[in-house]
């Protein structure tokens, strides 16, 4: 079975040539390990990965907010042509994150704002694989305070890179490692 790697990150604001750069690179990485990407199939960074990732043949997954393709682009104004699929939730912004979350074998966080911050906690609290692609601004560079503060096992690992070649090397390597010792699935530790 493929593994599945989520991209999360800022669907707007500003978004530097450099950074989105970076977010094309890490989806063609994603593509060259013949992984599924998924994102939340919204614009800014996540599609840069998507286009990427496509640039290389990879099959992309979307979870839309919307509940019908025209909700998709109307109101979320939200890209699609680029996606293999797109799994319209109807559930908003808030309640696609958590379907978008679990999808996923691997997680990578690039900027971000409000919204990534819960996809991350997401992420953490469902014992995910998380890499953080580092220089790409928003919460992503703050996170090693954030989680520093959690206080909280939940079997999430986190790794962190600027490198998109080398975070995603190593978030797979990561996740044969975990397979492997049978420690990839199982349910976060802590409660609450």
């Amino acid at each position: 079975m493929r593994r599945t790697v989520g991209v999360m990150g800022s669907a707007g604001g500003v978004l530097p040539a450099q950074v989105r750069e970076k977010c094309y690179r890490l989806g063609q990485v994603i593509a060259r390990h013949d992984c599924l990407i998924v994102t939340g199939a919204c614009p800014g960074l996540p599609h840069e990965a998507v286009l990427g990732a496509k640039s290389e043949g990879a099959f992309v997954v979307g979870i839309s907010p919307a509940l019908s393709l025209d909700e998709h682009v109307v109101r979320y104004r939200s890209p699609y042509v680029e996606y293999d699929t797109i799994i319209f939730t109807g559930s908003g912004l808030m309640g696609r994150e958590i379907t978008t979350i679990r999808t996923c074998d691997m997680v990578v966080i690039c900027g971000g704002r409000s919204g990534t911050l819960g996809e991350f906690a997401i992420a953490y609290d469902e014992g995910k694989l998380i890499g953080v692609l580092e220089g790409t601004g928003g919460i992503a560079d703050h996170l090693h305070k954030v989680v520093s503060m959690i206080q909280k096992d939940t079997r999430a690992a986190i790794l962190y890179d600027s490198d998109p070649e080398a975070l995603v090397d190593r978030l797979v390597a990561r996740h044969e490692e975990r397979v492997m010792a049978g420690t990839a699935y199982l349910p976060p530790e802590a409660d609450g």
